[in-house]
This record gives structure tokens, sequence and C-alpha cells, in this order.
């Protein structure tokens, strides 16, 4: 493999611009995640009269100590429902993967000290998606249950397609992934059937309470009158419905029994052993990631720079660059694993596609999981592309993305505009995981040219109706479009709806892609056992 030279100077004016506005992109979606952690702080004190834990504090107790934690979809919502100020984002949720008794996880906690944990639509995105990432990588689940349920101003968003929830956790027992929740508090209704579906439940004396109806429900509905303990109280579920196999004193104690619950599973001893690999650090600085993207982003830059930064010993393997120059497709390997590369120096050319969907299929053939890296215009548009058959090789390459079986990772790190969003694997492509730098965006196209095509659409209409153009009203037109296109194409805009997994640093890039391909690699390799229906109480 070639070994990548940089040709970026860390001591330049420009340079030294793109990291000033990587940095302010940074501190805009961490400046929301601290919101959101600090309305939840402001909890603690209700929290701790009451004899509980607040959720992240939950979820640190549960996680192996020291170890890694990756969190997704942080920031789901943002801005959307009732989120005023993105002090609310996070859809009701944290989630994210880290270890449990030495096995890797899929740990979901409600987060229940906003608004009681309730769920909006975009919390059942959230849900939906982080259920499909435990599904395809075959991760156990933990759950941290505390809820009020749906959010009743948007039950009617949820309703319906919430039951989807509710299957795949049905058919997640059937796979042979477990599931293990701890019910810290309310699971009424609808979340009542969340541990309920679980394959195994502890509720925390005196603080859980699950049923279908509540009291004040049950007395509207039929007149009978039943406290919270004797009609949904934890040591009910665990001494006479059955509901619950565990009964925890506390939410500590319940925590460390979900631990226990992991560590007597044979999971990781199902899989077969192999020599981990060994690697090479990149030769050059993660640091510097923060300066390689133009802040002016009708600059270009070379693909390869980020490569050399995430590369063990930035060895890169160029794969038919005289043919075509613009998309770069080729081998690296992060932490030992081999990964095929597809990343954008400039528009998707006919010859770009060709290359790309070949490049995709002897990848497929090899089993070599994919990367790709956004950052394009889309397709080359033009007389000359049109004839080159551009519609015919683009869409080729969308079939070998759609079709290929290997993992699939995608980046975006910078633009990601029209189908070349789609061709570079993009969310509606199924990633196996997709997250995106702050800088990045992601539309149909440009917000100028989008803006330049409605002036145009309506002068030829006023000109066709006899009526001479309105030069003012067509540059409102123009700049409204492209000022719609622009707060429409954001990084946070995208995370807010689920675009990708989340937001990163792009100093992380290394350390998130590695963790995510040792997922792919483990879940390709691990054997479940499945039945028909899923574990179910009689």
């Amino acid at each position: 493999m070639q070994v990548l030279e940089t040709t970026i100077s860390p001591q330049s004016d420009e340079f030294r611009a793109n990291v000033e506005a990587m940095e302010a992109h940074i501190k805009a979606f961490r400046d929301v995640e601290q919101k959101v952690l600090d309305l939840a702080e402001s909890a603690r004190e209700k929290f701790t009269k009451r004899g509980k834990l607040l959720p992240r504090d939950r979820i640190n107790r549960l996680l192996d100590r020291g170890s890694e934690f990756l969190e997704l979809c942080s920031l789901a919502g943002y801005k959307m429902h009732d989120d005023k100020d993105g002090s609310m984002a996070g859809g009701g949720i944290i989630a994210g993967i880290g270890c449990v008794s030495g096995i890797r996880c899929l740990v979901v906690a409600s987060n229940s000290a906003i608004k009681g944990g309730t769920i909006t639509p975009a919390g059942l995105d959230k849900t939906l998606r982080l259920q499909q990432i435990a599904m395809e990588n075959k991760l156990p689940v933990v759950s941290l249950s505390e809820s009020g349920g749906a959010n009743l101003n948007y039950a009617t968003d949820i309703f319906v397609l919430g039951a989807r929830g509710f299957a795949n956790q049905a058919r997640m027992s059937a796979a042979g992934i477990p599931q293990v929740t701890v019910v810290h508090g309310n699971a009424t209704a609808g979340g009542a059937y969340q541990p309920g579906l679980s394959d195994y439940v502890i509720t925390v004396r005196e603080q859980a309470k699950m049923f279908l109806a509540g009291p004040p429900l049950l007395k509207a509905a039929t007149g009978e009158i039943a406290s919270d303990e004797e009609l949904g109280g934890a040591e009910m579920h665990a001494t006479v419905a059955g509901t619950a196999e565990y009964l925890a004193e506390d939410d500590a104690d319940g925590i460390r029994q979900a631990r226990e619950i992991l560590g007597a599973l044979p999971w990781n001893e199902n899989l077969p052993l192999r020599q981990e690999p060994t690697w090479e650090e990149p030769l050059y600085d993660a640091g510097e990631l923060l300066g390689l993207i133009p802040s002016d982003p009708k600059k270009p830059y070379d693909v390869r720079e980020i490569l050399a930064r995430i590369a063990d010993g930035s060895r890169f393997l160029d794969f038919k660059n005289d043919y075509d120059d613009q998309t770069v497709c080729g081998t690296i390997r992060i932490q030992g694993r081999a990964v095929g590369i597809i990343g954008n120096n400039g528009p998707i050319t006919p010859a770009g596609s060709t290359k790309a969907a070949q490049f995709i299929q002897l990848c497929d053939q090899a089993g070599t999981p994919l990367l790709f890296l956004h950052n394009t215009t889309g397709f080359m548009v033009g007389t000359h592309s049109e004839q080159n058959g551009i519609i015919k090789h683009g869409s080729k390459m969308i079939q070998a993305v759609a079709n290929c079986r290997v993992p699939k990772i995608a980046m975006v790190i910078g633009g990601s505009y029209g189908a070349g969003n789609y061709a570079m694997c993009g969310r509606g492509l199924d990633p196996r995981f997709i997250f995106a730098w702050p800088n990045s965006k992601t539309a149909v196209m440009g917000p100028a040219q989008a803006g330049k095509v409605m002036r145009i659409v309506a002068e030829e209409k006023q000109r066709k109706s006899g009526l001479e153009p309105d030069e003012k009203t067509l540059a409102f037109l123009e700049q409204a479009t492209a000022k719609k296109l622009e707060d429409g194409s954001t990084a946070l805009y995208g995370t807010a709806r689920l675009w990708d997994d989340g937001l990163i640093d792009p100093r992380d890039t290394r350390t998130v892609l590695a963790l995510v391909l040792s997922l792919c690699r483990d879940s390709e390799q691990r054997k479940l056992h499945s039945n028909s229906y899923g574990v179910a109480r009689f």
C-alpha cells in the first residue's frame, strides 16, 4: 500500500481559518448537548429526595468502569415538537453502545429528568432506529425504563407506528437477542408493554409502577378504586402477576442485578476464538482533521488528506485513479481491519459511477466492509454527461450500493447533495451506521442553485403569461428559496431528523469507525439461538 504524504501546512493562515470554522461548528452542537445536560441536572434534587438516580447516573453505574460509550442520536428532535430552544433534544431517550459485564450492548434509558421521559414523534423514530441497530449488529438491549409514555400533544402521530417498536421487541426475542429492562418508575399503558416484551424484567420496590390503566383511568372506566401498589407495584409484579423476574431495593440494586443477568449469559463464549489484529497509528495527528475542510465550501480538497489521518500507517491502496480521479476508491485498514473507501474529490461522473460500482462489487466479493466519505455536489450534469450515460451509470452505482451484502458505514464530512447522497449511501440506502461532522450539509441541491432554479422557472412562467418579469418579486423568491434550503441543510437540522446516528467531533472519527467496524465483524461471526415466537411469560 502507498503511504500517503500530506501537502497541508498546519501553520498556514488558511489551515488556521479552517480550524476556527470547524471549532465553531463543534461548539454549536456541544452547546446544545450541554443545554440538555443542564436541564436534566436541574432535576437532581427532586430525584434525590425520591431516592432515585438521574438517568445518566443510571447509565454510568450500568457500564463497565472505564469502558467506552458511543452515544447515538443525542440531538434527535432538536427544536422540533415541544423543544423550543434545544434543551429537550434527544426525544426523551438517552441511548448508546457500551460494555456491560464485558458484553457490548445497546443501552437505552428513559430521560425521565426531562418532561418525565415522555416520547415525541422524534423519540419514536429514535427508538425504531435503535432497535434496527440492535438487530443488525446482534446487540443485547438493556433498558432503564421510567417514562410517562407518549407525549399526549403528539399521541396521534405516535400511536399507529408505535406498534412497530413492540413488534421489533418480539422479533428480537425470537431472533435470540436478549433484552433486559429495569423499571425505575412509571410504565403505564403502552409503556407497560416495553418491559412486558423484554426477556428479563427487574422492578424497583416502591418506585416501579406498571399497569395498563392507572388508578384515575381505572376509576373513570370501571368505578374500581385501587392504589398504585396493589394495581401495578413492583412487589405485586414480582410476587403475584409474575411480570417481573427480579425485585430490586433501589435504582442501584436494580442496575446491579441487570449487570449480573448480562454477566451470566454465555454471550461472548459463542464467538469463535480469533487473534486480535495489530496495527500502526496514522502518521499524522488526528487534530489536523479540524483544518482540512475549507471554511469556504466552494474550495476543493483531497479526501486522501482525511485518509492519511484515519488509516493505519497512513497507507492507502488506490483503485483506478487514472480512470477517474474525482471519485476516490481504494482500501485502507483501521485498527487492523480492512475497509473499502469511496470518497469524493468532485462530482460523480459517468466514469466515476462505473468505477465505484465495480469497486463495491469487488468489496462485496471479498467481504470487505465499505466506508463512504461524503463530500459531493452530486452527479455531474450537462450535455457531455448526459450523452455519456450519467443516468445509466449512476443507476448502476446506486444498484451496487443498495444490493451489496457487506456492512456499509457512511460519514458525512462535507456536502451531500442531490442523488449523490443516495449513491454515497445516505440514510435512505440503509447504512449500518451513519455519522456526520458538524460542518456537513445535506440537501437536494445547493441553496444558491435552488434559488436560481426557482427564479428561472418563475420568470419563464411570467413571460409565458405575457407579463414583464417583476425583478423585485423574482429576487425575493430567489433569496427566500435559498434561505429555506440553507436552513434545512445544516448538520443540526439533519441530526434532529435522524438523517444520521449522531454528530461527531472530526478528531473522534478513527475511534468511532474502529468501534463500529468491530461491532460489524462480531455480528457477522455471531450465531444466535433463535426460536419461533420469542420468550413469553406464562
